[in-house]
């Protein structure tokens, strides 16, 4: 037997713990990558402006059916419970704080997430299993600040936008059913809903609409970018983008609320 072969390398824990780790390990410098790219000239600022686009205005259609919707319902959902005990007139706050604090956002990421996620995950999978990223880099571009950097960057700035624009659809979801039921007028609804919402909701949900685009961002690209065994790998990279960028956003929302209500 040839002394020369090279022996399979022996997994220091277990194979499943090692690769866990590193992963770890290559997600970590993918960040680092990112924030030293994210500010080295030239900024690919119509790249960015372009991925914006892609994001926020092509989701729009989505985010204001489900915005709506879910104002709506959430309200009708509610009615009967307060009016067991005569308290209809506290509706437009509890929806103003139901959907400020928690549903506008986590709505918005989770719809996201599953939209564009999954298709910058399987579009940078395509390009990688396809060698166009390996031509970019004989051309001299550099293609991870040109296909990730642009596309954390568009998913961080677009989610808050969407974020503030799917509370403000599902305020008048929730409007519409009170004014049809309660008559309403849009003046009284607006300063009863805003009278228990509080400066630091408003950062907590921006925080979260920021944290969650950025997670997407990270997740989508780091799958797509890091991509293997041919097409298979494509919708493989789509599907872990989803389920991995909806998981963390669960749990970001639980560490997130968590800080908020110690220091409300």
């Amino acid at each position: 037997m040839d002394s020369n072969i090279e022996q399979p390398e022996k997994p220091v824990i277990s194979k499943g713990i090692d690769g866990f780790f590193k992963d770890i390990y290559n997600i970590f410098l993918f960040l680092v990558r990112i924030f030293t790219e994210a500010f080295k000239r030239p900024i690919e600022a119509r790249e960015v402006i372009r991925q914006c686009f892609q994001v926020g205005y092509k989701s729009l259609a989505l985010i204001t059916m489900t915005g709506f919707i879910t104002g709506l319902v959430f309200t009708k959902q509610s009615r009967p419970s307060l009016s067991e005990f005569g308290a209809t007139s506290w509706l437009p706050s509890l929806i103003s704080i139901a959907v400020i604090r928690a549903l506008a956002p986590l709505v918005t990421a989770l719809i996201t997430a599953g939209k564009v996620g999954s298709g910058i995950g399987a579009e940078l999978a395509s390009m990688r299993v396809t060698e166009q990223i390996d031509a970019m880099e004989v051309s001299a571009i550099n293609p991870f600040k040109f296909l990730v950097v642009t596309r954390v960057m568009a998913t961080t700035i677009s989610i808050p936008i969407l974020v503030a624009y799917t509370g403000l659809v599902g305020m008048l979801g929730s409007f519409l059913d009170i004014h049809l039921n309660e008559q309403t007028s849009f003046t009284s609804f607006f300063q009863e809903a805003f009278k228990n919402i509080y400066f630091l909701d408003f950062i907590t949900t921006g925080i979260k609409a920021v944290v969650f685009g950025f997670t997407i961002g990270v997740v989508s690209c780091y799958q797509g970018y890091h991509a293997t065994q041919g097409t298979q790998g494509v919708g493989k990279a789509a599907n872990l983008s989803v389920v991995i960028s909806m998981f963390l956003i669960f749990l970001e929302e639980v560490f997130i609320v968590q800080i908020a209500n110690s220091i409300r």
